[in-house]
């Protein structure tokens, strides 16, 4: 074996395995990979699984623990506490001024238990106590503490009214939490928006699951240590990026959802897919969500019903995937899933021996208590129980290459599908047919509500299928929809090498209508020194801006990567492939596609369609870094910036009855390439100020205004 220099190590946990991947830091080349099964029944939990996953990855690819420069996971913890009710109980130490603002305060503090499951009962129980500010005094702070632990919290939560606006109190009750070795989350520091109960509520989620998060986060760093590596341990957020996890302690609730943030980091870093629906079919479920722009769509996180101001990738979840069941009746396929082979004991018919598939009998089920029994299995000859997918129908059309995941035997599926069709008055490929057609309204309907939410042009919409499952429904549905797809190389393993290639990620949001520069440079320097402490080095932070003008919100995004790179990690994109890659995007509706300007670092295209300008940014690396339906570019020197922005607003205007419709802005300098959306044009120049003001005046930079009537 080959000695390695540096290695990036990824660890994914999934439902049933949990999945390591070994990269080469400089070429993203992968070493090795090795799965286990998810340790949901150790004592140290999914834990366990990771850690045997890293040790084994490492001894079987000959790894040194020295040779790790990077080792981060996924986890399910979070999710898996909230869906088992395995939480703590909260105490919640209200602050507030007195008068009017104390009484109203009181009221949206007084949290009532936070319902995760009202089925079955399970709930996180909060416990509530009230202090005035004037009245704050460590005797009384532990005061309040020892009567909350008393009714039965066992971690606490600070939350003051306008506490964004100062830390302090909450801050000296916290310290008093710690003295006493009690778990205790500030709501500030959670986030920094207004809405005292939303805030209130999202700290006291955190809350509840310090004590599970704090013993998982030992567990796992110990046995990395013990192994040898002694890089800091990274943990995935919700949101698609990674932080330390001594940031986990303290933020535990920012990992829950991180299993689909992870497939989606794998296709946007290892993928190219700058642009894309991402797509991963599992064995249960399909998780969809956009990557648009070389972003990920983010929106704010519920938990058991719960809006809470936790950033996650906006990813939906369909019940079904590869190993779903079908469902008939007396006359048609009824529907398929969400129930999987695996929950009713079942193999795939496609996975089968044929031989073994004899004298195949009907048996309508329900997989589980209280399910309907409309799902379909096959009882075999040799006592066998099997039922077919969406994978083997997929088989059964042909539709799988011998490459993919979930290729398996065609004749299988088609001999264990046999009697349903006969059933049902139909041919095995009508059969199959009707299954994948179900699944495809699902699918279907959710990309139309994605596209419809982030703005996206159907004909530059492409799928990107990741999962064991994928070539089972990307195929099909991309032909429906008469969309391009690609199914990659290590598709099934995707959400391993997202974890690998994560970039730290932090947020910071603040209500501030009409902002200055100096409340912008300052948000942006608060969001950079977080990333910094979450494990980004500092020479490697940007920050993107973005401005909601309805609601006066400002949000600066941090990402850095773990280390400084010192090479260029992918090799460089010439001019003739960057056409090439722009002719594809375009499709084959766009037409006269040529090279409309160019940086040493950018390539900007444009095409011809329906009188429209269509163009898309490409950088020397290869990513289409941005698609517009209709706009134009401008080259220019740093110093032009502002009259070249003028003019290309006034000459992009739509103007309406009622309104007019301003461009974006996308603006390529040095190696980034920044969007500017906003509907005021001194807004949009003061952003721009921040990030051209201190470059070289001379510096040859690209702008790019995109029409919002596509």
């Amino acid at each position: 074996m080959a000695e390695h220099k540096a290695v990036r190590m990824g660890i994914d946990v999934g439902g049933t395995y949990t999945k390591c991947v070994a990269m080469d830091n400089e070429s993203h080349e992968i070493i090795g990979k090795k799965q286990v099964k998810t340790t949901h029944d150790h004592k140290d939990g999914v834990a366990a699984g990771v850690v045997q996953s890293f040790q084994y990855c490492m001894q079987e690819n000959n790894i040194a623990p020295e040779d790790v420069v990077f080792v981060a996971h996924s986890t399910t913890q979070a999710t898996n506490a909230f869906i088992e009710g395995d939480v703590a109980s909260v105490g919640v130490i209200g602050l507030a001024g007195g008068g009017l603002e104390g009484f109203l305060a009181k009221r949206q503090l007084a949290l009532k238990d936070i319902i995760l499951d009202e089925k079955v009962g399970r709930m996180i129980k909060v416990y509530n106590s009230f202090i005035k500010k004037k009245m704050l005094t460590e005797d009384v702070i532990n005061k309040n503490i020892d009567e909350l632990l008393g009714q039965g919290a066992q971690v606490m939560v600070a939350s003051m009214a306008f506490g964004v606006d100062s830390m302090e109190e909450e801050m000296a009750i916290h310290d008093c939490a710690k003295k006493k070795n009690v778990p205790v989350t500030m709501a500030s520091d959670i986030t920094k928006l207004y809405g005292l109960t939303r805030r209130t509520r999202t700290a006291a989620i955190n809350a509840s699951i310090l004590p599970k998060m704090m013993n998982t986060a030992n567990a796992t760093e110990s046995s990395v240590n013990a192994a040898g590596v002694h890089v800091p341990l990274m943990i995935m957020r919700g949101d698609g990026g990674v932080m330390e996890i001594s940031e986990m302690r303290k933020r535990p609730i920012l990992t829950a959802l991180s299993g689909p943030a992870a497939s989606v980091m794998g296709s946007l870093m290892y993928l190219r897919a700058s642009n894309a629906i991402y797509f991963e079919v599992g064995g249960t479920t399909t998780n969809l969500g956009v990557i648009k722009n070389g972003r990920p769509g983010v929106d704010y996180a519920k938990i058991g019903g719960h809006d809470t101001y936790i950033n996650s990738l906006d990813v939906r979840i369909l019940g079904c995937a590869g190993g779903s069941m079908v469902r008939i009746g007396s006359k048609s396929v009824t529907d398929v899933g969400p129930r999987s082979a695996h929950i009713a004991g079942c193999e795939y018919a496609c996975f089968t021996p044929e031989e073994e598939i004899v004298d195949p009998k009907i048996e309508m089920v329900s997989p589980k208590q209280g399910d309907p029994n409309d799902y379909v299995i096959l009882l075999l000859k040799n006592g066998k129980r099997i039922c077919f997918t969406n994978t083997c129908a997929a088989n059964v059309l042909g539709l799988i290459e011998e490459k993919y995941f979930a290729h398996g035997n065609a004749n299988s599926a088609r001999k264990a599908m046999q009697p349903v069709a006969d059933k049902l008055g139909i041919t095995v490929e009508e059969l199959a047919t009707q299954i994948l057609d179900k699944d495809f309204e699902k699918v279907n309907a959710t990309i139309g509500m994605l596209a419809d939410k982030y703005g996206l042009d159907h004909d530059s919409m492409k799928l990107v299928g990741c999962g064991g499952g994928a070539a089972s429904l990307v195929p099909y549905c991309a032909k429906k929809m008469g969309l391009q797809y690609s199914i990659p190389e290590n598709a099934e393993v995707i959400s391993s090498i997202g974890v690998a290639l994560a970039m730290v990620r932090d947020v910071v949001e603040r209500v501030i209508p009409n902002p200055s520069q100096e409340d912008i440079r300052e948000l942006k320097k608060e969001a950079s020194d977080l990333a910094i402490s979450s494990g980004a080095s500092p020479d490697t932070v940007e920050v993107h801006i973005e401005i909601d003008n309805q609601t006066g919100k400002v949000t600066a995004i941090a990402t850095g990567s773990t280390e400084v790179k010192t090479t260029d990690l992918l090799k460089a994109c010439e001019e003739p492939e960057a056409c090439e890659l722009a002719l594809q995007d375009f499709g084959s509706r766009i037409n006269n596609v040529k090279l409309a300007e160019r940086t040493d670092k950018f390539y900007v295209y444009k095409g011809e369609r329906d009188g429209k300008t269509p163009l898309r940014i490409v950088d020397t690396k290869g990513f289409i870094k941005v698609q517009c339906s209709a706009g134009a570019v401008a080259k220019c020197q740093v110093k032009d910036y502002r009259e070249t922005v003028e003019k290309l607003w006034k000459d992009n205007a739509i103007f309406k009855t009622d309104t007019v419709l301003r461009p974006d802005f996308f603006v390529c300098f040095g190696p980034r390439v920044t969007d500017y959306s906003a509907v005021d044009l001194e807004q949009i120049l003061l952003l721009m100020n921040l990030d051209l003001g201190d470059r070289e005046p001379d510096e040859d930079i690209l702008i790019v205004a995109s029409n919002r009537e596509s």
